[in-house]
């Protein structure tokens, strides 16, 4: 009789538990949904409509009004951001997990220290650090270039954090003694002993690097004024800044953002297996 009350409080806790679930599931796609819909209505539809509701479907049409606009800006702004998120994100991943395979694996004096410090720059916003960015980058010459975006994006002290505690949970010592007996050097065994079982590990840190330089705006804005050389979010923003001359953009800014959208979302399905293990191998330690 006693275990009868146990379990109606633990089907109240899991029916509790599953509606906070749901109501935050709703609260996170529903915007989607919102740009879902919006996307596919012709422009006067925008404002005389229910925006949750669809009425005429005009998708493939504004698509090719946002392809086209402006000689096909759009498109380059796309090819930008997939430069930075792409390249930033793989170059990033790799100091990363030289400087977390180092701090895991090797014995020097300091260590801690210097892992305290990266752990202190994790909490520093990369807000506060765009206009020292700004003045070093002007001084000596790459502001309003791609170096501008990019070599702030390969710098990621979360990443060091997380590389650490990867190596450390799976690259067991006595094979990197194994592979040091055998003649190879410390860089023959990141690459062919301890990259390989951090694999897993390094796609969620690539993950996490992707995603972060994709969303970045503040960045580009602070370093970029031309057009060219903006990635999505910020020629976006600028076509957004413009529609009170030209409210037609209003519609292409919706498409675009739609858009936007799809290539962090085929990068988290393609690579979701090993995204989840390298979240339980890092848990585990």
């Amino acid at each position: 009789m006693s275990d009868k009350p146990t379990v109606r409080e633990s089907r109240a806790g899991r029916t509790a538990v599953m509606a906070l679930m749901l109501l935050l599931t709703i609260y996170f796609l529903l915007p989607v949904y919102f740009l879902i819909v919006a996307a596919t209505k012709p422009q006067g539809d925008l404002a005389s409509t229910n925006g949750l509701a669809f009425s005429h479907f005009n998708l493939f049409s504004n698509l090719h009004t946002l392809f086209t606009r402006s000689d096909g800006i759009f498109l380059h702004w796309a090819l930008n951001s997939v430069i930075y998120a792409v390249l930033g994100a793989a170059v990033g991943t790799l100091i990363s997990a030289l400087c977390g395979y180092a701090l895991a694996k090797f014995q020097f004096r300091g260590k801690e220290f210097l892992f305290s410090v990266i752990l202190g720059g994790v909490l520093v916003p990369t807000t506060a650090l765009a206009l020292p960015l700004f003045l070093l980058f002007s001084a000596t010459g790459i502001v309003n270039t791609y170096w501008a975006v990019f070599l702030p994006s390969i710098v990621s002290p979360f990443g060091v954090y997380l590389a650490r505690i990867f190596a450390s949970a799976a690259v067991p010592q006595e094979l990197l003694e194994s592979a040091r007996l055998d003649g190879a050097g410390e860089f023959r065994t990141f690459f062919s002993v301890a990259s390989r079982l951090m694999a897993p590990s390094l796609v969620t840190i690539f993950l996490f690097q992707f995603v972060a330089i994709w969303n970045n705006f503040f960045l580009p804005m602070v370093m970029l004024q031309k057009e060219s050389l903006f990635p999505v979010t910020l020629g976006l923003y600028t076509w957004n800044g413009q529609t009170a001359r030209a409210p037609l953009l209003q519609q292409s800014v919706i498409t675009g953002s739609l858009v936007s959208i799809v290539p962090v979302i085929i990068v988290f399905i393609l690579l979701q297996r090993f995204w989840r293990t390298g979240l339980a191998t890092g848990s585990l330690k």
